[in-house]
């Protein structure tokens, strides 16, 4: 399968589905087979010939014609003997023929030709017949069964070409991955902050594809698999993209989602698919997101009738893995937020050998994270990126672009030019705290919400190892009536007993 392109310029990218050949030659054969199975029906099964009406009559003389069934000028008979047509070859019992009509004065006319008396004297059985009358209902029945088929055809191929990537009916076996193209690179370690640990691993990695030379001739092999350990929103999808745009080599990316069907032997056919690809683009990064959607462990899954779809496509990964060579320059990294929950097979060494943990970012991450974002951003003077960064403890990345975003939409809700700290402030607390809800409280139920939340800012301000109280508010925000916000002065790596009896307290 050639790769799906996701980069370039507009005119190289692939089309979609379309009708093309395959669904030409489909509607004309359905048709033709259609059209044999309605001739076969209405004959009885039987061939028929079609006679000149001089010849009918000829053969009602000599007494040759046993039955007919008139329906309007259309007469369908069976005779005692074959009949051959004039200049025919093809013999039959079964014919048919058509009265003749002419063209007089004022209407069209029958032929006077006494053909019931014919017919009567020879003691031929006659049936008459009411022509059909719904032009409609008569298409209906005899392209009705076409009709179907086609439009099962249809369905069938979109719900495949969904579930293939566009790959059709006939690429449930494709991997559907989407391939980030090597010569525009997107994202590089520049776009990436706050987790320089986790940046630093990949350094090597990044080295090893663009001089594969410097590693092999000591005899020294890359790890073939790398897989981050963190957080949802921490950045791994971004770290993994960097790599590649920093090493300038195709980015295959596929969520482990997207290899399981309920088709069996589906998961293990999209796997060997993917490697077949990043072999073809070598040197080449597979990316595998949400790796614990098939990399579970085969040991604690409660498991009926032996090996199901996703304990196949997860041996057919760790076959892959065990079967290219690290010098082919196929690097698989993986992202994961349940490690623990990994089968022991995939984190052996010489598949994922090197776990890479991608942790939330500290204040200095995360004011350099704020910075990254603000890039296309207009800032007032009043923007105190470091200041942000300080009462933003706990977010990670996602939540630091959300905010960012929220702040801008807030600002030019507000027709302001530039967006300012208050922006930001009031972002970060509808974030945290849910949006603001107009909602009329009598004044009793507002003095009870004044006097709750003044509890809750006594209590954090009394007791020692409290955090510090950033702001009391009695406006309904969220499922609250009122907030008492608190933020801690530094990130806190471990928790000391009053400070966690203080925020039992004070909750």
């Amino acid at each position: 399968m050639p790769p799906r392109r996701t980069s370039g310029p507009p005119g190289q990218r692939q089309r979609g589905p379309g009708i093309g050949w395959g669904w030409i030659i489909t509607f004309a054969v359905l048709l033709l087979v259609n059209i044999i199975i309605t001739n076969v029906f209405s004959s009885g099964g039987t061939s028929r010939v079609t006679i000149p009406y001089t010849t009918f009559k000829q053969q009602v003389v000599d007494d040759n014609v046993k039955t007919v069934t008139v329906t309007g000028s259309v007469i369908d008979g069976h005779a005692n003997k074959a009949i051959t047509p004039p200049g025919g070859t093809q013999s039959s019992q079964d014919f048919e023929t058509v009265v003749p009509t002419f063209a007089g004065p004022t209407a069209i006319v029958a032929p006077s030709d006494n053909l019931e008396q014919l017919l009567e004297a020879h003691k031929v059985q006659v049936t008459a017949m009411v022509p059909s009358q719904n032009t409609l209902l008569t298409i209906l029945l005899s392209f009705g069964p076409t009709i179907l088929l086609i439009g099962g055809f249809i369905l069938l191929s979109r719900y495949a070409a969904r579930a293939t990537g566009g790959a059709g009916i006939m690429g449930f076996g494709r991997s559907g991955a989407r391939v980030i193209d090597a010569e525009r690179p997107t994202t590089t370690f520049a776009d990436v902050a706050g987790i320089d640990d986790a940046k630093q691993e990949l350094v090597e990695v990044v080295d090893f594809l663009r001089e594969p030379q410097k590693y092999q001739r000591l005899g020294g092999t890359v790890p073939k698999g790398v897989l981050l350990i963190g957080p949802p929103g921490t950045g791994k999808t971004l770290l993994a993209r960097a790599v590649a745009g920093e090493a300038r080599v195709p980015f295959i990316t596929i969520s482990a989602s997207e290899f399981v069907e309920a088709i069996v032997g589906v998961g293990a056919a999209r796997v060997r698919d993917l490697f077949k690809q990043a072999r073809q683009l070598a040197p080449a990064i597979i990316f595998i997101d949400e790796l614990d959607a098939i990399g579970r462990s085969r040991a604690t899954a409660v498991r009926i009738g032996g090996h199901d779809e996703q304990e196949q496509t997860l041996n057919q990964i760790l076959t892959e893995m065990d079967g290219f060579d690290s010098r082919e320059g196929v690097i698989v990294i993986a992202a994961t937020n349940r490690p623990d929950v990994l089968d022991e097979a995939l984190l052996r060494p010489g598949r994922f050998d090197r776990r890479v943990v991608v942790s939330p970012p500290d204040r200095d991450g995360r004011a350099a994270i704020l910075r990254i974002h603000c890039r296309g951003v207009k800032l007032a003077p009043d923007a105190d990126l470091d200041k942000l960064a300080q009462q933003t403890t706990g977010l990670v990345g996602a939540d630091l672009a959300n905010l960012v975003n929220e702040a801008a939409l807030l600002a030019a809700r507000r027709n302001q030019e530039s967006v300012t700290m208050r922006d930001f402030l009031d972002a970060l607390e509808k974030i945290q705290l849910g949006a603001e809800r107009r909602i009329l409280l009598s004044p009793q139920d507002r003095e009870r919400v004044a006097y709750h939340e003044g509890g809750h800012a006594l209590l954090a301000l009394l007791i020692p190892g409290s955090d510090p109280v950033r702001r009391v508010s009695i406006v309904p925000r969220g499922r609250a009536l009122g907030v008492t916000v608190q933020s801690p002065v530094d990130d806190r790596q471990n928790y000391p007993e009053d400070y966690l009896r203080g925020r039992i307290t004070s909750a």
